[in-house]
């Protein structure tokens, strides 16, 4: 008999048994392994700092454990990877073939980027693009770097720097380009069809259609959900979330629940597990999708998440980089971590409990190792910053060492901290 209502720490295991949680650690992390992994959570958020770890490899190796990135990198970072960029959520890996679903999305910017308010810059950098257009197909697939260098600045046809920037990213929002693959983490760009089959994106479903099975999707990957929830995770519209909610729900796809302690309606998707119990061990990355909708994460969690690479050292709460720690369905706690690739050590720089909650120590230095290991680091270290860092340090048995401000990572501006290293900007 279908479910209707849910209590929270059954949508807890639902969410968490959705995003691939709860199962056993594979001996061996296979590429079919690895693909199967981001089919289930459908995509893989792109940031540039490396703090730690690029957040892409984060996901897969808090659900699968240790894995060889190259193997991760064959798949994503090719010019003919099963798998290419979009603005699917923020920057974002996704299924070669998924990029049609997001056809629609494609018009929408060039529609809104035509608007009265971007109209301007789209006819500035309009030369630029046909310029463009031409050395790409004349060329082959380049980053912008091979463009954009300082011999092209002042003479010949191009117009700068940001321009020659700017009108790749135009072209790659509109579909005009895409992306194959990333050489030094830079984006690829290239012409659809140097990387795509014929045809490809012109035979992708109208937007009702598309959206629909995107919500499908999200609905899939996230168990139990709002609306909200839903539409944040392809970046959807509301009205549109909500018709295509009302037709999966028609054809028994989503079912509506009540959820303990939710304010707002909520849908269960048709295929989702209620564990009894979820056992997990991880460090999430800021832009996990158990996390990366905020709203969610404090009404499922009670986390209060904010990423503080932005703010200026002295005025963080917690620290830099720092990363959620799940352990079963609760979020217990939080770590900064960096990567000392040069010394061999893995830094805890703050180690925090959350409030109300139970952090076991011991099974956070376990996680802290399989960390190190598979970073390649010889060592971890915990800094006396958090409320949590003598239990970890004494459960990892090192010594505390004394907190140095100079090592908080960077301030507000400086080149490590570009996050956002693309434009964010949603679809209309």
């Amino acid at each position: 008999m279908p479910r209707s209502t849910l209590s929270a720490a059954e949508a807890r295991r639902v969410a968490l048994a959705a995003q691939g949680f709860g199962r056993p650690t594979p001996d061996t992390v296979s590429t079919r392994t690895l693909r199967a992994g981001i089919g289930r959570l459908g995509l893989l958020q792109i940031d540039s700092v490396n703090v730690f770890e690029r957040s892409h490899y984060l996901p897969l190796f808090a659900r699968l454990g240790a894995y060889d990135r190259r193997a991760l990198d064959r798949l994503t970072m090719t010019g003919r990877s099963p798998h290419v960029e979009y603005w699917a959520h923020e920057a974002a890996f996704i299924p070669r073939d998924d990029l049609r679903l997001f056809r629609w999305k494609m018009d929408a910017f060039r529609a809104r980027d035509a608007g009265p308010t971007r109209a301007e810059g789209v006819e500035r950098t309009a030369v630029v693009r046909r310029e463009l257009h031409a050395l790409l197909h004349a060329e082959g697939p380049m980053p912008a770097s091979a463009v954009e260098h300082e011999s092209n600045v002042r003479r010949g046809p191009w117009w700068g720097w940001s321009d020659v920037k700017l009108g790749l990213e135009q072209m790659f929002r509109w579909g005009d380009a895409v992306s194959a693959g990333r050489s030094g983490f830079e984006r690829v760009y290239a012409l659809p069809d140097q990387v795509l089959p014929s045809g490809f994106l012109e035979s992708a479903p109208g937007r009702p259609d598309a959206v629909r099975e995107l919500v499908g999707r999200a609905a899939r990957a996230l168990g139990v959900g709002t609306r909200a929830d839903i539409a944040d995770y392809y970046r959807l519209r509301a009205d549109d979330t909500a018709a295509a909610i009302a037709d999966l729900q028609d054809a028994g796809v989503l079912l509506p629940v009540r959820v303990e302690g939710w304010r707002e309606p909520a849908w269960l998707h048709a295929d989702a597990r209620v564990p009894r119990a979820v056992t997990a061990d991880a460090v999430l990355s800021p832009f996990d999708p158990v996390v990366w909708f905020r709203r969610r994460a404090e009404r499922m969690y009670g986390f209060h998440y904010r990423i503080e690479i932005y703010t200026p050292a002295p005025k963080r709460v917690f620290g830099y980089y720092v990363l959620p720690v799940l352990q079963d369905d609760a979020l217990v706690g939080r770590v900064d971590l960096k990567s000392d690739r040069q010394q061999g050590v893995l830094r805890v720089r703050t180690a925090w409990q959350e409030p109300g909650t139970t952090l076991d120590p011991e099974r956070l230095a376990d996680t802290l190792r399989r960390v190190a290991a598979w970073q390649g680091l010889d060592a971890v270290q915990v800094t006396d910053r958090g409320t949590a860092a003598a239990q970890v340090a004494g459960a990892l048995g090192v010594p505390l060492v004394p907190h140095v401000a100079a090592d908080d990572g960077p301030a507000e501006g400086s080149t490590d901290a570009a996050v956002a290293v693309d434009d964010p900007d949603p679809a209309a």
